[in-house]
């Protein structure tokens, strides 16, 4: 069939492309709210934007990564390594807890660089690299500790806690590094060439992005933002735990892919990013509302993830 004859999607079958994940959470909270009255409390939102506030973040530092057509696998090691390098130079190394931060974020950044090496100048997938990293991290996080959680710093402790009596402080980070990362992704020359080597790396290069350098700041930011989540976390649990984040690399994978990313590079945003980690959260607060097994919980999300996936394949195969 030529090309002036295929089909055209009307203006709003687009919009639902574009918008599935936000009518997906709209329809969620709806059906939740009125199989369980006790969804739409206050504390019990608040709950949820807490609960998702990790998976978040995590989440919109692998954007960057799946945008460039990467994946890694890694942001939960480097999440609880980073935070117990802050809390092993806030204690044993006797560092102020400032210095104590910016160590931690500097970790996490040199893991995100050392896996951007190995993909850019070792030429090793994406895949492996970031596996690889994800034993060194997780690794290293137990040798550091010694396996024993490390106390963190009463002032990190408190991003654990509320403005006032209401305002969970993760919720405000989860929006502050959203909106960062939303501004890096459009606003940027970084961002850009993120989307450029996604849609067809090759084009990218010669069309005079450097690609390896770029790679080297998208890791870069991903570890970044993993330390980020690793620090929040910890100041939930008000200690450093080196098992801490296990599994959450695949939460932040499917928040993304959920949000309307594709795992074939080029598409991604930072709100649909977020909307993909509120569903997880307002899936698994619902589940826990209406008592339903751990287990099976585990299996709706599968399905969750394993049909944002599937859409993904579908809405590809209508664009070529």
């Amino acid at each position: 069939m030529s090309a002036d004859v295929l089909p055209r999607r009307s203006p709003a079958a687009a919009w639902l492309a574009e918008n599935g994940a936000v009518v997906a959470l709209v329809v969620l909270v709806v059906a939740l709210s009125l199989l369980s009255g006790d969804f739409l409390s206050l504390t019990n939102l608040l709950n949820v934007g807490v609960q998702a506030a990790v998976t978040a973040i995590l989440a919109f530092g692998s954007t960057f990564v799946i945008v460039t057509g990467g994946i890694d696998l890694s942001v939960g090691s480097v999440a609880a390594l980073s935070a117990i390098s802050l809390a092993w130079t806030a204690t044993s190394a006797g560092l102020p807890w400032p210095l104590a931060t910016l160590v931690s974020l500097a970790v996490g950044i040199a893991c995100g660089l050392v896996s951007a090496a190995l993909i850019a100048y070792g030429k090793l997938p994406p895949f492996i690299a970031t596996l690889a990293m994800l034993g060194i991290a997780r690794g290293l996080a137990l040798v550091v500790s010694e396996g024993s959680p490390i106390a963190m710093p009463d002032a990190v402790s408190e991003l654990g806690g509320t403005i006032g009596a209401y305002l969970p402080i993760p919720l405000i980070v989860m929006v502050v590094m959203g909106v960062i990362a939303a501004v890096i992704l459009n606003r940027t020359y970084p961002g850009r060439a993120m989307y450029a080597i996604g849609g067809n790396q090759e084009a990218a290069r010669l069309s005079g992005i450097k690609v390896d350098r770029q790679l080297l700041i998208t890791y870069a930011l991903s570890g970044g933002f993993a330390a980020v989540a690793g620090i929040v976390l910890a100041s939930r649990l008000a200690s450093a735990q080196p098992q801490a984040a296990a599994g959450y690399e695949l939460d932040a994978i499917a928040a993304v892919v959920i949000g309307g990313a594709s795992l074939s590079g080029g598409k991604g945003r930072a709100l649909g990013t977020l909307v993909g980690a509120l569903i997880l959260a307002v899936l698994r607060n619902g589940l826990n509302l209406l008592s339903v097994s751990a287990f099976w919980q585990q299996v709706v999300i599968g399905v969750v993830i394993a049909l944002a996936v599937l859409v993904d394949t579908l809405r590809r195969r209508g664009t070529n």
